[in-house]
């Protein structure tokens, strides 16, 4: 009953497979191997950009970090929302990598508004000495609330960075997820819509630790290099990443990891809708719910093994609501919810 991250979960087959297959004799280091040539080759492909530089990295957090640093100056602000995770759970590594770049919070929640996001921009007056100066504007999809934000949704905000001449960074950890709910093309969800770089996860479905980093305009691509080796996250032993993206998009496992995820969020969600007592803070569109239990009720789930995460102290009054998030992998069997369903329903 482990529901606390995708991150923990195993390495898909397909991946695993890769990684053992990568592994003998020698190989190039630095990403100047033959399976990074493939990758590159089926990323180009899978995204319908066939000049977009593309690069790997082992973190989350380097591939978010490294990638503004080149799209942001030191005197400019990144416009994000206030859960984002770069300026939540990233330990100031943006504002790190940038030099100093600031960030400006846009609108209350986990999802920003057109209008919200023209507000926040015009609040940085263009060309004062003494100000911050507008940056990029980065957007996380699947967000931190487990929501996903529609192609309608995307195109909006991105106009609104294009009226000011802006750059869009697509924190893309979820990703695949959030594809796979909407329905469309990789190409529909970042490039068409507006996004002028990603960040691809590969570490939450189903990779060991690898996120692919993409600028649809390749004029980024040296700043970029440079960046990552100065900043130490360019492997010597590279084609282990490689190795592990080529599994990864080997017969659209990528996808195939998403939709299992989503699916069996989808049925816990389903079994949690039987439960007088729990509140949804969001409505789970994704792999991630987001809900409220009394406090006797997570104790009693804490003491039977159930493992999620939980915003608030198991001790203090047996009633208040307190929330939770549970995550869904891939590898998360049907047994485990139903055992969880079960025991929450007793």
């Amino acid at each position: 009953m482990f529901f606390a991250s995708d991150n923990a979960g195993p390495m898909h087959p397909s991946v695993r497979a890769a990684l053992i297959a990568a592994d003998t004799g020698h190989a190039v280091p630095y990403g100047d191997d033959a399976i990074m040539d493939e990758v590159r080759s089926r990323l180009r492909d899978m995204f319908e950009a066939p000049e977009a530089a593309i690069y790997l990295a082992a973190t989350g957090t380097a591939a978010n970090a490294l990638t503004l640093a080149t799209l942001t100056q030191p005197w400019q602000t990144v416009f994000c929302s206030p859960l984002a995770h770069i300026h939540r759970d990233e330990c100031h590594a943006p504002e790190f990598y940038t030099g100093g770049a600031k960030l400006t919070l846009v609108g209350d929640d986990d999802k920003m508004t057109p209008d919200q996001l023209r507000t926040a921009i015009e609040d940085w007056p263009k060309g004062d000495v003494h100000a911050s100066q507008r940056g990029p504007i980065a957007l996380t999809q699947v967000t931190e609330m487990g929501r996903v934000y529609t192609l309608d949704e995307l195109r909006a905000l991105t106009q609104v960075a294009a009226d000011y001449d802006l750059p869009c960074f697509m924190d893309g950890a979820r990703f695949s997820n959030a594809l796979v709910a909407l329905g469309c093309s990789p190409a529909e969800m970042t490039w068409k819509a507006g996004i002028h770089a990603l960040s691809f996860g590969g570490t939450k479905n189903g990779c060991a630790g690898v996120e692919a980093v993409i600028f649809f305009d390749p004029a980024h691509a040296w700043e970029f290099e440079l960046r990552r080796k100065r900043g130490a996250h360019l492997f010597s032993k590279h084609r282990y990443l490689s190795a592990q993206m080529q599994g990864y998009l080997q017969d659209d496992a990528w996808q195939e990891a998403a939709r299992a995820a989503n699916a069996n969020a989808a049925y816990l969600a389903a079994g949690l809708r039987d439960v007088p007592e729990l509140t949804f803070v969001a409505e789970p569109q994704a792999n991630m719910i987001f809900a409220t239990l009394p406090r006797k009720t997570h104790k009693r789930l804490h003491a039977a093994g159930a493992v999620y995460g939980l915003w608030g102290a198991l001790d203090g009054d047996p009633e208040e609501p307190i929330k939770m998030r549970l995550v869904c992998d891939w590898s998360i069997s049907r047994d485990q919810i139903d055992t969880f369903l079960a025991l929450l329903k007793e």
